[in-house]
């Protein structure tokens, strides 16, 4: 807002109020007016902001300062007792950040270009072992504990805290982002689907993360106000980084949590100012940007700017000096002072002014370069967490200024290339061993860095195994409790093979009927989630609202203006449906919550997200890609589909490629049923393999808005209806010719006049098949031609290559190899084309696979 402007909204907030003493506002106005004159802006700023604090002390009514001070919000007197043993808690840190390093320089000297991250977790290993110590709560109790939601590029750390724990191996270590041998390796990040006994949430891509976990938040709620579970013992922290903050998704939802008072959330902000390429705002400062953010959208914000060296010297600084120095420094400016020597510091940051200069002249240059920032003192940030967890009514933000790189030496620590680091030499990780202080010596440093532990017995690990065992145990732990659950009763399902007669019904009314129907079952009712952006109009959902109920943290305090109808807007605290307004991302954010909520808090729910198909996998398709990666159940309904069926609403609303989208997933069933009976059948289904069977997998249905009468269901037909075809309408005997139509959703109907318009103008006679999955119908060949290729000999079960199925992380040639698309396999390929085509014997295709060292017997990548 430029200054004008400002001028502008005070000018038209005078008019609006009358002034009942113009006098006594002209003194105030002379007031300032002389203490600007008199002392200068920034002595007239220190006393606004005094009498605005005073203000709202007062309960004036004032809207809340959105940006404070550049320091930090606990100030020394407030910090609590600290509770831990510091020194030894600094010499675990230590050995954790030697093993995250030494981790991801293995992997690189073996294997070059393999990745891994170094900076991340240097900057951060205080703010997660502050947590990991003293707050992240486990699930030994048979809670569900704390649900936290790891940055993803700090993984080597969680990985490297684990091995102290005894959880990982050496090997395991050794295997990191090599993952093609099952539970040999570690995923490059927190994946469920590549680990699932160890990582819970999928936090990248990044922004991910934060929006996820504020849905999280909200659907604990929602399990504890619907009486399903006690949540109120859990916690939910999301770590993100400050360059992160420029996705969307990590802050397009602070309104949500503030509005739903989710003091069960706490985000902590790796706030080390660089992002993958450099500063995030080289010319401002990211940490009051993301304060005004935060605090705009009713969120409770602590800073954790300086360490407590600072705390003499702020506290001395009585004519704010210091902290307007601190305030005006740009991010670019702090940055080079990060990197620069005691001397620089005192003369370009200390010296242009006297007072400052005289503020730290007792001070030695080693002793300027020792300053450190408030993410790396354990005792700041474990008064930002104590204060987070205390606070009530709203979530808290904590936003902790670190270095990227921290402790890694100078050629990395707070460098723009940071991000890039994956090497150290000999001499580099000389200097951070002995940063460190640990016992390593020299010569085991020549080829790779030994990993470092003490030993099972050692202080430094008992008191590590003590602290998780005083708060529920280790984590990052995904724990599956096994429970058995009753199917619906059949009578949900009776009425749709019966059909409808020559009434007209669409696929979307037939699927709302059959969600009534499961709303109202005795034993899976309760457990179904249904989750509408702000379409259950549209898709005859409405009902729901009165016979369910819409989810509202406050109940409904007020009366409807549609109180006196049949089919009233009712809010309650109760609500099963999960009304999100205009959001996919923050719909598909519940989605996930609710699928993932067997293995979170041990409680199976059926979520179905109901959406405009449109806008389901081409506008959140990364939700879904990681919906799928957290082995979320539930299923997906693309409403209104059709590229021709929704036929008056243009380009960006008429879908007819999300079926074509939707196989990329490979743990999801895609279906395009026709009829209501297939509906019917595909949801029993699913039900079946997700809640009672428990497979990690999720569906996808493409729903209509076309009215036609609904067949009964043919004999016999279910099976194929689930396995993605069935021959629906045979065609005419005694034709001279004879073909096969293909046909699924709404476009079948006019695959049914093709074959009378065949038939009776052109004697031709046309089975007509109905195809509810054409992915289902892909996957069945792709694994015929797979088993026809690796076993040459055997009788055909029916060329192509491709990386189908969840990626990983390992050697470019161990995932060609597991991908099949290696020189070998294409080789392979070719001679099983050869052999196809009578040029070349199948003998002799399976001693070239022996030859080539190929296994035909491994998993198929596609669902390994």
């Amino acid at each position: 807002m430029q200054m004008a402007d400002v001028h502008d909204v005070f000018d038209e907030f005078k008019h609006q109020l009358p002034d009942i003493d113009p006098q006594e506002t002209q003194e105030w106005i002379d007031s300032i007016d002389a203490l600007v004159k008199q002392s200068g802006a920034d002595r007239a700023r220190f006393v606004l902001y005094k009498l605005l604090k005073r203000a709202r002390m007062l309960h004036v009514g004032l809207p809340p300062l959105t940006q404070t001070r550049y320091i930090n919000t606990i100030s020394p007197e407030q910090e609590p007792y600290f509770p831990g043993d510091e020194g030894m808690e600094l010499r675990i840190r230590r050995m954790i950040r030697w093993n995250a390093v030494a981790m991801v320089v293995r992997a690189n000297h073996h294997y070059e270009g393999i990745g891994g991250h170094l900076a991340t977790y240097a900057s951060a290993a205080s703010l997660y072992e502050v947590g990991f110590n003293h707050f992240f709560r486990g699930k030994d109790d048979g809670s569900a504990g704390d649900q936290i939601f790891f940055q993803g590029h700090a993984a080597p750390g969680i990985y490297a805290r684990a091995f102290l724990e005894g959880r990982l191996t050496e090997s395991q270590l050794d295997h990191f982002r090599r993952e093609v041998v099952p539970g040999a390796g570690l995923s490059s990040y927190p994946h469920p689907r590549l680990m699932a006994d160890f990582w819970e949430f999928p936090t990248v891509s990044m922004g991910l993360g934060p929006l996820a976990a504020i849905y999280q938040a909200r659907f604990n709620r929602y399990l504890q106000h619907r009486g399903i579970k006690d949540t109120s013992g859990s916690r939910v922290w999301a770590f993100l980084g400050d360059g992160e903050c420029d996705e969307p998704e990590s802050l397009g939802a602070l309104h949500v949590a503030a509005r739903e008072g989710l003091d069960n959330l706490t985000f902590v902000v790796n706030c080390n100012l660089q992002r993958l390429d450099g500063p995030v705002r080289g010319n401002g400062k990211i940490i009051q940007e993301l304060e005004s953010v935060f605090r705009g959208s009713g969120w409770n914000v602590i800073k954790v700017i300086w360490s407590r060296e600072w705390d003499d010297l702020l506290a001395r600084d009585v004519d704010g000096v210091l902290v307007n120095r601190m305030a005006e420094t740009t991010d670019g400016e702090s940055q080079r002072m990060t990197v620069a020597d005691g001397a620089y510091i005192r003369e370009h940051f200390f010296g242009p002014d006297p007072r400052l200069r005289q503020l730290v002249e007792h001070l030695s240059d080693e002793q300027l370069r020792s300053l450190r920032r408030g993410g790396h003192d354990y005792r700041k940030v474990y008064a930002a967490y104590h204060a987070a967890v205390r606070n009530t009514l709203a979530p808290t933000a904590i936003l902790a200024q670190t270095v990227k790189g921290w402790a890694l030496g100078p050629s990395v620590e707070a460098r723009n290339i940071t991000h890039q680091a994956k090497k150290m030499s000999v001499e580099e990780l000389k200097i951070f061993r002995d940063r460190l202080q640990l016992p390593i010596p020299d010569e085991q440093l020549v080829d790779d860095p030994p990993y470092y532990h003490p030993g099972l017995d050692s202080p430094e690990v008992r008191y590590l195994l003590e602290r998780r065992k005083a708060l529920g145990g280790t984590i990052p732990r995904r724990v599956v409790r096994a429970r058995p659950l009753a199917l619906p009763d059949d009578a949900a399902f009776a009425e749709f093979p019966r059909g409808s007669g020559t009434a007209a019904a669409s696929t979307t009314m037939a699927f709302t009927r059959l969600l009534r129907n499961l709303l109202r079952d005795k034993s899976l009712g309760k457990r179904i989630v249904p989750i509408i952006p702000d379409e259950a109009r549209t898709f005859g959902m409405d009902p729901l609202f009165k016979e369910v109920g819409i989810y509202s943290p406050l109940g409904q305090r007020y009366e409807p203006v549609d109180a006196e109808t049949l089919l009233p807007y009712r809010e309650a605290q109760d609500g099963q449906v999960l009304e999100e307004g205009i959001t996919e991302a923050g719909s598909m954010a519940s989605f996930t919550a609710a699928g993932t909520s067997y293995a979170t808090h041990g409680e199976p729910m059926l979520p179905f997200y109901v959406f405009y198909s449109m806008f389901g996998f081409q506008r959140t398709g990364d939700q879904i890609w990681a919906f799928g990666d957290a082995r979320g159940r539930g299923f997906l309904c693309g409403a209104t589909a059709g590229r021709t069926t929704l036929n008056g609403e243009g380009l960006q609303h008429e879908d007819g490629h999300s079926q074509m989208l939707a196989t990329a997933v490979p743990n999801i069933r895609a279906y395009d049923p026709a009829f209501a009976y297939e509906t019917a059948v595909i949801v029993k289904d699913g039900i079946r393999r997700m809640l009672a069977e428990g497979e990690d997998i999720f569906y996808y249905l493409t729903l209509y808005n076309e009215n036609y009468p609904m067949p009964p269901m043919p004999p016999g037909v279910e099976d194929g209806i689930v396995r993605g075809i069935y021959l629906f309408k045979r065609g005419d005997e005694g034709r001279r010719r004879r073909v096969t139509l293909l046909g699924s959703g709404s476009i079948l109907q006019q695959v049914l006049r093709a074959q009378d318009v065949l038939q009776e103008r052109y004697d031709v006679a046309a089975d007509v098949y109905s195809v509810t999955s054409y992915q289902q119908l892909r996957n069945d060949a792709l694994a015929a031609e797979r088993h026809n290729r690796l076993h040459p000999e055997s009788e055909p079960r029916f060329v192509p290559l491709g990386t189908d199925g969840f990626g990983r992380s390992d050697t470019r040639a161990a995932l060609r190899r597991h991908f099949e698309i290696d020189g070998e396999s294409i080789a392979t390929a070719s001679l099983h084309a050869l052999a196809l085509c009578e040029q070349y014997g199948p003998a002799d295709v399976a001693k070239a696979i022996a030859e080539l060292g190929l296994d035909p017997e491994k998993p198929e990548p596609r669902t390994a």
